[in-house]
């Protein structure tokens, strides 16, 4: 008896859990379907593989509802009784052997591995008859014709089959041929095992190693049709790493090919009202307000579940949350950011080691550092001439001469000081871009009651910020910084080690450095967008110590203001496709990676129009 190893369904693309490797652990047992993957792509297997990338779309879906009909079962499969008959040469004439008399069998999801490959397959099913077994490898697509009209497999799953067949071999027996199943067609193809497939696909286990042990992921495919249905394309980026690399290549024609849609799909979730209960119900969570249930989210719908204040999770919510790599971030009542509860993330450690590497080399961080410190200004000069009433041409002016002088910068603490020279010119001219009046004040204030605030800005205070416009420029920082810890956990980044910004003990460092080039586009613009359309009002602030904090309805009204922003399209000046802000800063985060782990020399900061 041959005991096959069970794996679960979905884990075709992971590391088996096989336990008799080698004992010097020198060797790892490859998946037959991550080989499959690096004949088709060697960035794709290298992504999956090595950095643990997965992301589903529509053909990940339908592969997966497919072989989970096919894995509803796991067999072990048997061999015949050596001890009453022969095996038969492999040269053997017989289709079959001796066991031609013996029932067919019909083994299904079966794991099976191969010690002189280095190889686990799992085979989706194994038609036997005595000695003879033939692999049957079920696909969602269609077959390849040939120009003769005749039927014929991809090679990334004929090298597939042919790893099953050989560890089938390993196992002793003997293995001719495999056939590959289309779903799309319900065609059947068979493919000889012959000697010149066999040394491919001996050659494709070499190549894939040599991969995998390669300090970076291999250059991106050239306008390759198989970029736009990939599942990856949004993490690998394609078209964006080659125009970053080499401007003349790119899509067809030049033109830079959408990564998946140009929205994110998931939303976040915020919860606000202080006493809420968050638990869970089948693939639902469940909001409860003293009981009763006030509010259910899909899990799948939603990317983010940011609590603030005093609000409590179910330990089977928490567990749903974390199974489905869906991030918990903690804020207090006031909005001030606690940190942020995830899974273990990305089991690719190379990225981070080579971010730590960066950090400590002054003259690659200050590289990016001035990057984002010029993006940051000319967004601040591009906002002010937007949106001020009357823009002072010599802010402008100067402002353009700052963000010049950022690239002359040699040490860190200039650059700083250049930041802060731009800030208090920007923050100066901040109050222009605030376009209400002055509110009639309420009665109520006049009679002694709370105080009746305006939106007069005169200067950037905080901690605590004492004026309703600062406290809502803090409180869009704060969730700025969140959704870019977020992101660079995501990516595979340590966020708390920055290039720009120094360490400091529970400082989001990096998330810090990547948001700077955002400030003025997404919280400052979300900020003046909630006051001049009235989506918050002088009624949502009340007094908090020496400082001002807005009121739950402000809070969730400027929520509103701020999710609005982040959704909003906006044109991307390089790859010139129109993308959301929210997949903006994944796309840019990425972009960030590749300058760290070396495929990229220089980070193209992204800067608005």
């Amino acid at each position: 008896m041959i005991q096959s190893v069970t794996v679960s369904q979905d884990n075709e693309s992971h590391e088996s859990g096989l336990q008799d490797q080698p004992a010097d652990g020198e060797d790892r047992y490859l998946p037959a379907r991550m080989i499959n993957e690096s004949v088709y792509c060697p960035r794709l297997f290298y992504l999956m593989y090595v950095e643990g990338q997965f992301e589903r779309n529509a053909e990940t879906i339908e592969g997966e509802g497919i072989h989970r009909r096919v894995d509803s079962r796991t067999d072990a499969l048997a061999s015949p009784n050596p001890a009453s008959e022969a095996m038969p040469e492999p040269d053997s004439e017989s289709p079959t052997g001796p066991g031609d008399e013996q029932p067919a069998i019909h083994a299904r999801s079966v794991t099976l591995a191969s010690d002189r490959l280095g190889v686990v397959a799992k085979l989706d099913l194994i038609e036997a008859r005595g000695w003879q077994a033939t692999p049957v490898d079920y696909k969602r697509g269609r077959p390849r014709t040939e120009s003769d009209g005749t039927l014929d497999a991809w090679e990334p799953e004929r090298v597939q089959l042919c790893l099953q067949a050989l560890v089938l071999r390993e196992n002793g027996f003997l293995c001719q041929q495999g056939i590959v199943y289309y779903h799309a067609t319900r065609q059947r193809v068979s493919i000889p095992i012959d000697e010149p497939l066999v040394g491919r696909t001996e050659h494709a286990v070499t190549a894939a190693r040599a991969i995998a042990e390669l300090p970076r992921p291999p250059a991106p495919l050239v306008a390759s049709p198989k970029c736009p249905k990939c599942s990856l394309s949004a993490v690998c980026l394609p078209d964006e790493t080659n125009r970053c690399r080499t401007p003349q290549q790119s899509g067809p024609s030049g033109k830079i090919r959408l990564p998946a849609t140009p929205r994110d799909d998931l939303k976040p979730l915020y919860l606000n009202t202080q006493g809420l209960y968050v638990g869970k119900k089948s693939e639902l969570l469940e909001i409860k307000e003293r009981g009763k249930v006030v509010q259910q989210t899909r899990l799948r719908d939603i990317n983010q579940v940011n609590l603030l204040g005093n609000i409590q999770v179910s330990t089977q919510a928490l567990k749903a949350l974390l199974q489905a790599q869906i991030p918990l971030v903690l804020f207090s009542q006031r909005g001030y950011f606690y940190g942020l509860l995830q899974g273990t993330g990305l089991r690719n450690i190379l990225l981070r080691r080579e971010q730590f590497r960066l950090a400590d080399d002054p003259q690659r961080a200050l590289k990016i550092a001035q990057a984002l410190v010029a993006g940051k200004i000319r967004n601040q000069r591009v906002l002010l001439m937007r949106n001020h009433i009357s823009p002072p041409t010599r802010v402008i002016a100067e402002l353009k001469r700052l963000a010049l002088r950022t690239g002359r910068a040699e040490r860190a603490d200039t650059l700083l000081g250049i930041e802060g020279t731009a800030a208090r010119l920007y923050f100066e001219h901040f109050a222009g871009m605030i376009k209400v009046g002055d509110e009639p004040l309420d009665p109520a204030a006049i009679l002694g009651e709370p105080p009746c605030y305006s939106f007069d800005f005169r200067n950037r205070n905080r901690r605590p910020p004492r004026d309703p416009v600062n406290a809502l420029l803090s409180l869009a920082y704060t969730f700025l910084a969140k959704d870019l810890t977020v992101t660079a956990a995501a990516v595979g980044f340590d966020p708390y080690l920055g290039f720009y910004h120094q360490v400091r003990p529970g400082r989001p460092a990096l998330a810090l450095d990547l948001m700077e080039p955002f400030r003025p586009l997404l919280a400052d613009s979300a900020v003046i967008t909630a006051i001049n359309n009235r989506m918050v009002s002088p009624e949502h602030f009340v007094p908090a110590g020496r400082g001002v904090s807005l009121t739950d309805s402000g809070r969730k009204a400027f929520i509103r203001a701020y999710e609005q922003r982040m959704d909003q399209l906006v044109t991307h000046p390089l790859f010139d496709y129109r993308v959301s802000y929210r997949r903006l800063l994944e796309i840019q985060t990425r972009l960030l990676a590749r300058v760290v782990s070396g495929e990229l020399a220089e980070y193209p900061v992204f800067v608005t129009r």
